[in-house]
């Protein structure tokens, strides 16, 4: 018997039809014996609806009343989830954020989990019940509701399972698993049976949109297992995310290839080149809480050097405008602003005892006449900077490159 917490996003409980379908698979585990806490968010399109209701009356509604509002949306399908399953004969009972309690931060409308109490839970448990419980939300020091921001179901769950030492935190979403690339632009993509916290913590945060960041960082810190299966699936194993000492020795060098379309160019021509001017560039971005990715500074020439680097394209217009300014003051030549670029990532921890990696990748690119216009490395991957016509290109020759549409090898 296991203790397993199984998370189900919007699109798999969109309906009573898929509510009932989420009971009934959740009733198949129960009857092999497993203990089950179910998280689930509110049904798809739901928050949407309800944001905009609070933007109807305020262009600047307050915080605190906005999570107030978007809470009710888990509320009710935690509701509807429990009904569901007592209605197979399944014993269940469901819990909002601060009935559990799930202790935030007061940070309204982008809260972060401090602590979790869980004893009423697994005394459910223990009496032979499903607990299902409201993802997306807790309860500040004050009694406040609080919501936890873009994926904060998947952050409940993973959260919820380090507190109750759950043997697996299960996440049900529209796809079977992690791919080495999208099969949209690669049909030959295949699914990993595998992947580490780090890998999928750097595929998250290039563009990969299975799991949001702060639910793998949660997991790896608290070190529990996640897997990623399909809501519309009844077999399959999907993805099991997991520490790296649990792979395979002979894992592929790459397990993924990452891509991020939301990438804009921005450089600096003739910056005078002394110390502290890439603080005088980049303090006033930071300023304007503007993320900034990778960073180029070109050798100095007749005392003068070219800066870039990478923002969000929707951040642009406003980056120009600092820049401007900053020009002036630093008596740079010019400031240019290019959208048309993507950036494109090999991704394995299979890189650090292989060398090669990136000269593999810089050939396989130059064979298809794609220039790099900037470069960024870890440890576990590689990223590039290319003109975005060139995306799919790139990922599908990369992609067979590093023999990524091969059988994957068998997990020891």
């Amino acid at each position: 018997m296991a203790l397993i917490v199984q998370k189900y996003g919007g699109t798999s409980v969109g309906s009573p039809e898929r509510i009932q379908n989420v009971a009934r698979r959740v009733a198949k585990y129960r009857q092999q014996g497993h203990q089950v806490v179910v998280v689930v968010s509110a049904m798809s399109g739901e928050t949407n609806r309800l944001v905009a209701l609070t933007q109807a009356l305020s262009d600047a509604p307050d915080p605190r009343e906005v999570d107030v509002v978007l809470a009710t949306g888990e509320q009710v399908t935690i509701g509807l989830t429990a009904i569901a399953l007592q209605s197979l004969g399944i014993p269940a009972r469901s819990y909002t954020g601060w009935q559990v309690p799930i202790h935030t931060d007061s940070a309204f409308t982008k809260a972060r989990i401090l602590e979790i109490e869980p004893e009423r839970m697994l005394a459910d448990l223990a009496a032979g019940k499903v607990v299902v419980v409201a993802g997306f939300q807790g309860v500040d020091g004050e009694g406040n509701i609080t919501t936890l921001g873009r994926g904060g179901s998947d952050t409940t769950a993973v959260a919820l399972a380090a507190a109750l030492q759950a043997d697996e935190c299960q996440i049900y979403t529209d796809v079977d698993g992690v791919y080495t690339t999208d099969p949209r632009i690669v049909p030959e993509a295949r699914r990993l049976s595998q992947i580490t916290f780090e890998e999928m913590l750097e595929m998250a945060s290039l563009g990969s949109k299975v799991l949001q960041i702060r639910s793998v960082e949660f997991a790896g810190k608290y070190k529990v297992k996640l897997r990623v299966l399909s809501s519309f699936e009844e077999e399959g194993e999907g993805t099991l995310i997991t520490v790296e000492e649990e792979k395979n020795m002979e894992q592929p060098i790459i397990s993924g290839i990452a891509f991020q379309r939301d990438e804009a160019k921005v450089t600096l021509l003739g910056v005078p080149d002394k110390p502290g001017v890439a603080y005088q560039i980049l303090g006033p971005v930071a300023d304007a809480n503007i993320d900034v990715d990778m960073i180029v500074q070109n050798v100095g020439h007749d005392g003068t050097t070219d800066f870039s680097f990478t923002v969000a394209k929707n951040d642009l217009k406003k980056v120009m405008e600092i820049l401007e300014r900053v020009k002036n003051d630093l008596g740079a030549r010019q400031v240019i602003g290019d959208k048309s670029v993507c950036k494109v990532s090999l991704v394995g921890v299979g890189m650090r005892s292989h060398p090669g990696v990136a000269a593999k990748m810089f050939r396989t690119l130059a064979e298809e006449g794609i220039n790099i216009q900037m470069i960024s490395t870890s440890e576990i991957k590689i990223s590039v900077l290319i003109d975005e016509k060139y995306l799919e290109l790139a990922v599908r020759a990369l992609h067979k490159a590093f023999g990524l549409d091969q059988p994957e090898p068998d997990v020891a």
